[in-house]
């Protein structure tokens, strides 16, 4: 590992190492998206993912983060929450949406994913911007390639998602480099002109997150310092995948398959193992 401008640069064998993160934060939310129904808490999501991860040698990588400290091992963001929800004693109820985001630490790596769920039937807009943001999300880091730039991705999610409709991006909020820390360099924006900011490079590992909305841009932080809500009351969604280049091609190392079938499907080289 090395770093270069400030971007941290992994080895081979280090990326193999998240990749272990990686896995066990994809298979912590597939979990996570068969258990949410009617009538679950959000607090039990939370039980559910701190046993799994715990359980499978990691280390939940939001409990106790930042000031104030985060408590709990997921985000569960529920309806117009876009992201950093606190779960707690809420109900989940049919039509609803829950915003699952859950990173975990196996041997001091990071691997951080995110998952909006619906709830039941819901109304058909909103199953829309379910499959639009998670869409854009493949589009971005399709997009992305050895020698482009950081904004390629950003450029590629925004042209999705305003090609499908009026929606709203996030822009307060951005995606981030990942590995030795759940946060670093660089920021990876969601809206943007193509070929600025770094350069992608073999071994820099990104999150990639689209937080999209049926409304606003807008948002507020809520009381409890932490989640952030759309102002005009619209539901949002927020899908995450961390990832990386290797010469062969593009590797998702939070998706259960290392995202082989999405990325056969949008025409892009493979790139794990």
């Amino acid at each position: 590992m090395f770093h270069n401008r400030g971007l941290e640069i992994k080895t081979r064998e280090q990326i193999d190492k998240m990749r272990v993160a990686g896995r066990l934060v994809g298979e912590t939310l597939e979990l996570l998206r068969a258990a949410a129904g009617p009538g679950v808490t959000t607090g039990r999501l939370d039980a559910i993912a701190e046993a799994n991860i715990r359980d499978h040698g990691g280390i939940p990588s939001f409990k106790g983060y930042s000031h104030p400290p985060f408590p709990a091992t997921i985000c569960a963001s529920v309806n117009d929450e876009v992201v950093h929800g606190i779960p707690g004693e809420r109900v989940l109820a049919e039509g609803d949406v829950v915003s699952i985001d859950c990173g975990a630490i196996v041997e001091g790596w990071h691997g951080d994913a995110a998952i909006t769920v619906p709830i039941g039937e819901v109304a058909p807009e909103v199953s829309e911007l379910l499959r639009v943001t998670e869409e854009s999300l493949w589009r971005g880091m399709a997009a992305a390639h050895l020698g482009g730039r950081v904004t390629d991705i950003s450029h590629a999610v925004e042209r999705y998602v305003r090609g499908q409709g009026r929606y709203g991006i996030l822009e307060d909020y951005t995606g981030h480099g990942i590995g030795t820390e759940m946060h670093m360099a660089p920021n990876v924006p969601n809206f943007g002109r193509p070929g600025k900011g770094p350069t992608l490079v073999e071994g820099l590992a990104l999150a990639v997150e689209p937080m999209v909305t049926l409304g606003s841009k807008e948002t507020d932080l809520l009381e409890d310092d932490w989640t952030v809500a759309t102002v005009d009351g619209s539901f949002a969604a927020h899908f995450e995948h961390t990832f990386t280049l290797t010469p062969e091609g593009a590797w998702v190392l939070t998706a259960v398959d290392g995202g082989a079938a999405r990325l056969a499907e949008l025409g892009v080289a493979f790139g794990g193992r």
